[in-house]
């Protein structure tokens, strides 16, 4: 099934956390606070990834366009595949999370959405792009490798459930 791009809208901000908190483990998942800190920030942007065809009257800049005397769908309707929360600092990104529900992991929504970050990233001219992921999370590791990442550091203790993270990092010039 292919998936399309749009932004963050605050009447979202539930299901991303219930995502978030099926993705990941206690410890490692956000509370509601923190999650809503990170997508609140200044510097952040939030992706969406919704099936190609859905379609979401409150965003005017959709990929996808009304057909002509069909009723928008309500936004309660739109499924959500998963998301992207990301900061642009100075010259360097942040992927502060990526999220993508059980059913729609291995369809390419993943990379479609970190592709679409690392492109406004690029767009607001950061240099690199880092991120963090449990020492754990293989499928994780994986990914990020297959996605031209390396692994720069270790933090120890770096989640609240005393689990390491890895920082990885990815040149965008």
């Amino acid at each position: 099934m292919p998936f399309t791009i749009r932004d963050f809208q605050p009447t979202d901000f539930d299901t991303l956390w219930q995502i978030d908190q099926d993705c990941f483990p206690p410890g490692i998942s956000y509370s509601r606070a923190e999650l809503s800190y990170y997508i609140r920030r200044r510097s952040s942007f939030t992706l969406l990834a919704v099936p190609a065809g859905t379609t979401d009257p409150d965003q005017p800049h959709s990929q996808e366009k009304l057909k002509r005397n069909s009723p928008p769908k309500p936004k309660a309707n739109i499924p959500i595949a998963g998301f992207i929360v990301a900061e642009a600092v100075r010259a360097s990104g942040h992927i502060i999370t990526i999220d993508v529900i059980a059913a729609a992991r291995r369809s390419g929504v993943g990379s479609l959405l970190l592709h679409a970050a690392e492109n406004r990233l690029c767009a607001a001219h950061c240099r690199s792009v880092v991120l963090e992921t449990a020492v754990d999370n293989i499928p994780a590791l994986k990914f990020y490798k297959l996605h031209g990442y390396s692994v720069i550091k270790t933090h120890p203790r770096y989640y609240s459930n005393g689990v390491d993270a890895l920082v990885l990092e990815k040149n965008l010039s």
